[in-house]
């Protein structure tokens, strides 16, 4: 009897022992599993907020440009309402100042290619057959530049950005015009990067 209750004993013990080890398997790769999700949300979140700091850099940019023309120029002048521009739509007006008609574009895009180790900036506009045509600018890894009117988005590892921009007159008082660009990263494949948006006021 005493026999029997010994390895009756030694049997339990060996189950517990193997019931221990596969919870603590379930454990690890639960654990496991939970710290896979966390590095990948990481990463998401390093890449949204690396778009994000780049829509900030092309809309200060943008400003800047728009900042350097005198206040008669028709590239920010406000000849017809109250304002110039569309930070809704791809926006060209005939704009006169001074005597002078010109077509103006109120949005571009730039695109970024990181992986083949170059940068373009390609201003978009359209024929008089209501085409898109592209003029890009490209600053290659020599330092050389170099201009094409080939569509950088139909290059493989290209990101691109459009800016928008609204010139509003007499706001936020008489006197003065506000400008605001809008930055929207374009490609479909990220997600969670909201437009960035940026004003100035100037004379």
């Amino acid at each position: 009897m005493a026999r029997s209750q010994a390895q009756s004993s030694k049997n339990l013990s060996r189950g517990f022992t193997i019931v221990e080890v596969l919870i603590a398997t379930v454990v690890l790769i639960a654990g496991l599993l939970s710290a896979a999700a966390l590095i990948g949300n990481s990463l998401g979140s390093t890449s949204r907020n690396e778009y994000m700091t780049q829509a900030a850099t092309l809309a200060s940019e943008k400003l800047e440009d728009l900042n350097r023309y005198p206040s008669s120029d028709p590239h920010i002048a406000v000849t017809s309402g109250t304002t110039a521009g569309s930070l809704t739509a791809d926006l060209v007006q005939d704009v006169t100042s001074n005597g002078v008609t010109v077509p103006v574009n109120y949005y571009d895009e730039v695109f970024f290619s990181p992986s083949q180790g170059f940068v373009e900036e390609t201003v978009s506009s359209l024929d008089s057959n209501g085409n898109p045509v592209y003029t890009t600018l490209t600053q290659n890894t020599n330092g050389s530049m170099t201009q094409s009117n080939t569509d950088p988005s139909l290059l493989s590892g290209v990101f691109g950005f459009k800016r928008r921009w609204l010139i509003e007159q007499n706001q936020p008082v008489v006197g003065l015009r506000r400008i605001t660009v809008v930055v929207t990263l374009e490609n479909q494949s990220v997600t969670g990067v909201a437009p960035f948006q940026m004003s100035t006021v100037r004379p």
